[in-house]
């Protein structure tokens, strides 16, 4: 059975984990869930996905939510289909250090991408506008939180060593909407190394094929 991924194309999330299909060369079947009809608000759809978020998946019965849980599934499950994305638990040091990383992401980038996503992009659908104050202080606190990203960068190629994991790929959605808001905070040259890191993982072929939709 083919894995079931039930979510918006252009969602962030739901491309978050259609990257990871792709990395691990999974099959799967994109169920597309309309948002702007608000079809992930529907009883139906409420009973997979309490929350009323997108994406779920279904892999042969087997029924998980929220993106990065999804990734982690589908990175461990089919670990010899594509790159180990996860370094292995036993090499605790390396295990620790992907934690680290992956909780950078959670904490320091996804939120203020998520606030500056709605400022310039969602709230308009919403009939708001854009509260400029609120932007230039969300992108104050990521530089501030890239230049952190320059000294991690500095000392190896990934977030969590000399390997890509999850972490890295994690921050592809976000950051390819980063670029198309027109901010260069990830390709300035006053970060060499956040510029570097950033070519390197958002050109990998997983990417360049769900970057516009899942």
């Amino acid at each position: 059975m083919v894995l079931k991924l039930y979510g918006f194309p252009a969602s962030h999330c739901t491309r978050r984990v259609a990257l990871i299909c792709k990395e691990m060369n999974v099959p799967y079947e994109l169920v597309v869930v309309d948002m702007l009809k608000d079809e992930h608000k529907a009883p139906v759809y409420l009973e997979h996905q309490p929350f009323g978020q997108v994406p779920y998946i279904d892999d042969d019965g087997f029924q998980l939510f929220e993106s990065r849980a999804i990734g982690r599934y589908i990175a461990t499950k089919y670990a010899t289909q594509g790159p180990r994305l996860i370094p292995d638990p036993s090499d605790i040091q390396s295990w620790a250090r992907y934690e680290q990383a992956a909780s950078i992401e959670l904490s320091n980038f996804d939120p203020y991408m998520n606030e500056l996503a709605w400022e310039n992009i969602f709230k308009k659908f919403a009939g708001g506008a854009t509260d400029e104050t609120v932007v230039a202080n969300l992108l104050q606190t990521l530089n501030t939180k890239l230049d952190a990203y320059e000294v991690i960068l500095s000392k190896s190629a990934y977030l969590a060593g000399e390997e890509v994991t999850l972490a890295d790929l994690f921050h592809l959605p976000f950051g390819n909407t980063l670029g198309l808001m027109g901010y260069d905070l990830l390709t300035t040259n006053r970060r060499p190394n956040v510029a570097k890191w950033w070519k390197t993982i958002s050109s990998r072929s997983a990417w360049q094929a769900v970057k516009d939709s899942a």
